[in-house]
This record gives C-alpha cells, structure tokens and sequence, in this order.
C-alpha cells in the first residue's frame, strides 16, 4: 500500500509557521495595548515580560538594543503600549511579540510636551550654565518645597541634621502630585524669594511615573525655579528621572537625599580639617621656636656680649610666654565652637517641622498653602491637617473668631 502521507519535523513545521507570520505584512509593524506580568530584566540586557488583558496573554521580548531607547522603567502591573513584529521562536514552538518600542498608556502626548518645553525653554537660555548660582557653602538656613507627608522631607531633614546641625532647616509644605501642584509649587519658591529667609532651596519629591511628576515639568515652575534669587538644587524622583526643573536649577540632584547632602558640608569633615590645619600650625610654630631658641643659646656662648645674653634671655621668656598664650588661645577657641555647636544642634531640632508635629501639634492646609488665619478658608472648602502618621480630609463647616480679652 503506497503511503501519501506528507511527514515533517517538529522543527520544519515551526521554521514554515514562522515564515507565514514573517510574511505577513500586518504582523511586521502592530501595536498592543496589555498590563505588563511576569517581567524579567536578563543579565544580557534583554527583557522578557507577558503583556495581558482581562481574555488573553501574549509572550513578548525586548531586545538590548531597543531596550537601551526607554524612557522610562517598566514594572509588573504597568499598562504599556508596545509596538514591534510577530514572529515565532522556533525552539519552544510558540508566537511571541518582539518589541522594538514601548511607552507607559499616556506617556506619549506627555513626552511629546515635555520635549517641546524643553527645547522651547532651552532656545530662550533658561538652561544656561551662565545664568547658574553657585550653592553657599555654608548655608545658615535651607528652605525646603516638598510635600510634609512624604517620605522625601524625613529624609532631607535627618541628613541635613546628621551633616550640618548648624544650619536650620525650613519647611514649606506644597502639594506636589495632581491639580494645583505646580501652583503650590511656585508659590513656596516665591515665598522663600519674597520673605528672604532662605540661602538655598531643595525643591522636590520622591520619584513616580511621568504623570506623578507632571508638575516639575510644567513651565510656570521650571520658570520660578530659573528666576529663584535663592540658588535651587532640583531634587525630583530617582536616578533614572529627569525633568524640566532638573534643566532650569543651579544644581540637579538625583534624589532628596542627595540634594541634602549636596546643600550642607558635612560639619564632622570640616572639624577633622580643622584638627589637621592646628596640628600643622602648631608643628611649624614649633620648629620656629626650637630655631630662634637654638640661635639665642649660640649668641649666648659668645664671649663679650653679656648685656646681650641678658636681653637675648628677656626675650626668650617673652617667646615662652607667647607660645603658651597661643595654645591656651587654641583650645578655648575649640571648646567655645564646641559649646556652639551643642547649642545650635539643639535649636535646630527644636525648630524642625517634624519635631512640632510630633510634639502634638498639626498643620492645616487648604489650596495648597497653610492655613494661618479665618479668612484663608471659607465654609464648604477642603482641608487637609497633617498630623505625625499622615493626613486628615475635612470640609469647613463654620468659622468662630478668637474672643480676645475673655
């Protein structure tokens, strides 16, 4: 009996089903919208995830070399926008989509604008390294644009103390994320400029997507952060993030904390440079010393100058007595900056916005300013009060002036 049958291997079939698909013009080019799952960063460079809806998965890959364009870092359970071809990987038998561009849901008319800001700010030299302030480098006050909430103003305040208790660290508290933010934002920095009572300012948050960010990136802040008397250091998100505040300060630090670091010297250092110059000093005025000693004792050898020796004696003691009246001098000097420095720390923690808040007290806001006074809140406006584990929501119901004299 003559077999007709047409036999194949396992590896003929997926090599014909992968030039089908290789073939098919609508798979070179398509684009799909999933929450990405299952993501793996391969020591390679490459990038392996499942893209998935509520019916279906999709196995995907990004390759190094497209990897490298991102702008941004995926995460499991990010919906994403991926674009590239279908193809098959002949060894495990199964279609998979090989990415070759991929955005956050959103991001594109987001990145669109932020690249026309930027280049629409940088064409008028608002990015200009000439127009940068350099930072002081010993700040008595560092004025800080974040929200009280979060943990990136824990963080600038604990290294501001840790490094440089001499300086006094000043909060005002902004909404940073949603509507408004970028209003509050400019408004903190303008306060700062106004009221004068700042050296430096850090203004930032901690990192997020690009719409957590969106308000760093809008032009009425990155204009108030150019125009700042006060020398800015932009603190916003992580390593990776960059945005228009970053281009328009004096100084971009990666993260709040680095921004703490990089607005303060660190008072320990200074102090062991101080020990190494008085060890110095005090080194080379003693070999001046043992010099002019050693040539009075040969002057005083020579014969026929006894009114000398007496007056070359007379000024040795003087010598004495100017050597111990500058090492006394030296560590009254020392103990007096280190009684200051015990003192000055001690404010600085009394006047901390976190030590106010957790002695009990609370901060009001409404609009994205603080409330200090009846006529800053209007009956039906929304308040948020700050308290040492996070923030409470109310609505003004009624407003009561203080009876004075009772």
């Amino acid at each position: 009996m003559q077999d007709n049958r047409r036999i194949a291997t396992v590896t003929q079939l997926n090599n014909f089903i992968k030039a089908l698909l290789d073939q098919t013009p609508v798979l070179k080019n398509v684009w799909i919208k999933g929450e990405i799952s299952n993501l793996k960063f391969h020591s390679s460079g490459h990038i392996y995830l499942t893209l998935k809806d509520e019916g279906s998965v999709l196995r995907a890959v990004m390759f190094r070399s497209a990897a490298a364009g991102l702008t941004f870092r995926p995460e499991n359970g990010m919906k994403v926008l991926a674009g590239g071809r279908v193809s098959v990987y002949e060894r495990d038998g199964g279609y998979q989509l090989y990415i070759e561009s991929m955005e956050a849901e959103g991001q594109g008319d987001l990145y669109v604008k932020f690249e026309m800001l930027k280049k629409k700010l940088e064409a008028e030299g608002l990015f200009d390294p000439a127009r940068k302030k350099p930072i002081p480098r010993f700040p008595k006050v560092v004025g800080i644009c974040t929200s009280p909430t979060g943990a990136a103003v824990r963080d600038i305040i604990n290294i501001l103390r840790r490094r440089y208790p001499l300086a006094r660290a000043v909060l005002y508290p902004c909404l940073v994320q949603g509507e408004g933010a970028a209003a509050s934002v400019v408004g903190a920095i303008e306060y700062f400029n106004m009221t004068k009572t700042a050296d430096v300012l850090i203004v930032g948050r901690g990192g997020g997507s690009i719409e957590d960010l969106w308000a760093f990136n809008e032009e009425a802040t990155a204009r108030a952060v150019a125009s700042s008397e006060i020398p800015v250091i932009s603190a916003v998100g992580h390593e990776t993030d960059f945005t228009i505040c970053d281009f328009a300060a004096d100084l971009r630090a990666p993260t709040p904390s680095a921004a703490a670091e990089l607005a303060v010297p660190e008072l320990a250092a200074i102090e062991r440079q101080l020990g190494e110059y008085r060890s110095r000093l005090d080194i080379r005025l003693r070999e001046k010393l043992g010099t002019a000693k050693r040539t009075l004792e040969l002057l005083s050898q020579r014969s026929g100058i006894t009114g000398v020796r007496r007056r070359l004696g007379e000024m040795q003691m003087s010598v004495d007595r100017l050597q111990d009246r500058m090492v006394a001098g030296y560590r009254s000097i020392i103990e007096s900056g280190g009684r200051r420095l015990g003192i000055e720390a001690g404010r600085l923690n009394a006047l901390s916005p976190l030590s106010v808040l957790e002695r009990g007290y609370s901060v009001a806001m409404a609009g994205g300013s603080a409330v200090r006074r009846l006529d800053d809140v209007a009956a039906g406006d929304e308040m948020w009060t700050t308290v040492p584990d996070g923030r409470i929501k109310s609505v003004v119901t009624d407003k009561e002036e203080k009876a004075y004299g009772n």
